[in-house]
């Protein structure tokens, strides 16, 4: 799926057709050239009518590239990644969508292979106000990258909830379905964390003003983005800390119940020896054992061992092993 939008002095427009293009910009109009997948003669128009490099080129179409920045001299070429977290399917999952853009002072390219939220929010302010557009392809690069940067700050609120919720576990109902989903969320943590910090570095690059293709008015807006991914970086730390914190609660718990219940054993079976003691003496058969036939000889065992069993639990209280 193509989507061109452009502004000339016939003002603004949208168009479909990468015929389109080559007019467009021999007329001096600033152009921004959205592609959803890979359809037939993205290539060949990369290649020949927006003239990029081979590898620009191939790294574009391909997939799982790490967010970067390259200066090709005549253009800037970016690897960005949105973010996606589905609750209804799996609350740990997270998921990125590839943005590949290519920035020149008159066009920018964009391709994503998924549909991209934070590219469909850039087409519909555009469509509310052209005034980006207008004022060049750096301004509409921005508004991307901010778009970008505003989908990850729900998914990192939404770690927050998910931590919160998993410490009160681990203290009402600690289990091995709580201890996996530590693994799992510290799994999806270190994948967001890893991102945020390469494209924290790429608009660090950005906003600094190294690039001629970022006009220098729009520099502020560029550090307004990376300012929000520090943020990013710097929670998915924090909550990676928590975490750990929270696996050696889940440790600590887990331990503790687990004394607890060898404590209670240990009391059972201290009780039981000699009360089993009395009973194995008086269950010997021999001969000449004066209480085998005295009438009461069966009710003193069993006080007996009562009085046992109680002397035994208060010195247990006074030592304050109960």
């Amino acid at each position: 799926m193509i989507t061109i939008h452009h502004h000339g002095a016939s003002g603004c427009g949208t168009s479909e057709r990468l015929e389109d293009v080559p007019a467009l910009l021999a007329a001096g109009a600033q152009v921004w050239i959205d592609a959803e997948g890979d359809g037939d003669g993205i290539a060949q128009f990369l290649g020949e009518t927006l003239k990029l490099h081979p590898l620009a080129v191939e790294d574009i179409l391909q997939e799982r590239q790490r967010p970067k920045i390259e200066d090709y001299g005549d253009y800037l070429y970016i690897v960005i990644h949105g973010i996606v977290r589905e609750q209804e399917a799996d609350s740990e999952r997270l998921d990125t969508v590839e943005l590949d853009l290519v920035l020149t002072p008159q066009w920018l390219f964009t391709h994503h292979r998924l549909p991209s939220l934070a590219v469909q929010a850039a087409k519909e302010e555009l469509q509310r106000n052209t005034r980006a557009l207008e004022r060049g392809p750096g301004f509409v690069a921005h508004s991307i990258l901010d778009h970008v940067v505003d989908y990850y700050l729900p998914v990192v609120d939404a770690f927050d909830e998910d931590i919160d919720e998993l410490e009160h576990a681990l203290v009402d109902r600690p289990s091995p379905k709580v201890l996996q989903r530590i693994f799992k969320l510290k799994r999806s943590l270190q994948r967001l964390r890893r991102i945020a910090v390469h494209q924290r570095d790429v608009l660090q690059r950005l906003s600094r003003g190294e690039f001629d293709e970022i006009p220098e008015k729009a520099l502020p807006f560029y550090r307004d983005v990376y300012d929000h991914f520090i943020r990013v970086a710097d929670l998915a730390d924090s909550y990676r800390e928590q975490l750990s914190g929270a696996l050696d609660a889940y440790l600590s718990v887990v331990s503790n119940r687990m004394n607890e219940v060898m404590k209670t054993l240990t009391i059972v079976a201290t009780l039981m020896l000699p009360i089993t003691f009395i009973a194995g003496v008086y269950g010997m058969n021999f001969e000449h054992m004066p209480e085998l036939h005295w009438r009461y000889g069966y009710l003193f065992a069993l006080g007996l061992m009562a009085l046992v069993s109680l002397g035994m639990l208060l010195w247990f209280r006074h030592k304050k092993w109960l």
